[in-house]
């Protein structure tokens, strides 16, 4: 549970960066562009100590599913971006798909890294 958490709170950190490198307006805006740094680097390294213990291609579709509904969702609410009712169906359906692939990845126990094929990490 506790890898589901970071990579949840990785996720997050996804859409912080990507809302400040548009404000950094090409990495010309000093606060924006250290918040960019920062959130990205956080985001990384959790997406990395999750993938240590969910499968990659749950870890990271779930990581970039959850960023960019966030972004997304931060832009319509700011008035950034309009958001069709399509559009946000689309985003109801990214949201459904990342839940999914919650539920369908198999359970182990806490902090048992994901292994390959024989065993080794």
């Amino acid at each position: 549970m506790r890898a589901w958490i970071i990579l949840v709170g990785s996720a997050v950190f996804e859409t912080v960066w990507a809302i400040a490198l548009s404000e950094s307006n090409g990495f010309s805006e000093p606060v924006p562009t250290v918040v960019f740094v920062v959130a990205a680097v956080i985001s990384m390294t959790g997406l990395g100590i999750a993938a240590q213990h969910i499968p990659i291609g749950t870890a990271y579709g779930v990581w970039t599913g959850i960023g960019a509904v966030g972004t997304v969702v931060y832009s319509a609410v700011t008035g950034q971006e309009q958001l069709s009712w399509f559009g946000w169906l689309c985003l109801v359906v990214i949201v459904g798909a990342v839940v999914g692939l919650k539920l369908t990845t198999p359970g182990k126990a806490e902090g048992a890294p994901v292994s390959d094929e024989a065993g080794t990490l």
